[in-house]
């Protein structure tokens, strides 16, 4: 089983910046896909970006330019970093593992997550 813990939401404003933090206490490989969604008021929750290794990334057109997602194997940790923010990023942002998608690509599709954390909110004020 997979635990993981997000930190790093909180309250910013337009234009600023925030980095989450995806932490595991348990190895998370390089090679293990992990998601970042985003569950917004009133809306679906959406995917922002996945990666398997620091090569190997997908962002949502919603945040491309803005967002960046990297991951240090050595920490079992994963990042989100913000830049740019907009009051449209306000959300509840969840990582996630894709533990059947070991050694593939990784996925913008929630469904395939089996792992997910409490998620950490991401209030960004005009």
């Amino acid at each position: 089983q997979v635990q993981l813990m997000e930190s790093g939401g909180g309250l910013e404003r337009a234009g600023g910046s925030l980095r989450l933090t995806c932490a595991s206490p348990v190895f998370l490989s390089a090679y293990l896909p992990i998601g970042w969604f985003r569950h917004a008021p009133g809306k679906e929750r959406d995917a922002v970006a996945c990666l398997t290794t620091n090569m190997n990334t997908k962002i949502t057109d919603a945040v491309k330019g803005r967002f960046a997602i990297s991951r240090d194997e050595s920490k079992n940790t994963a990042y989100l970093q913000m830049d740019s923010l907009k009051p449209e990023d306000t959300a509840v942002y969840y990582c996630a593992a894709d533990m059947h998608g070991f050694g593939a690509g990784c996925q913008l599709s929630q469904s395939a997550y089996e792992y997910w954390g409490q998620g950490t909110q991401v209030t960004v004020s005009p």
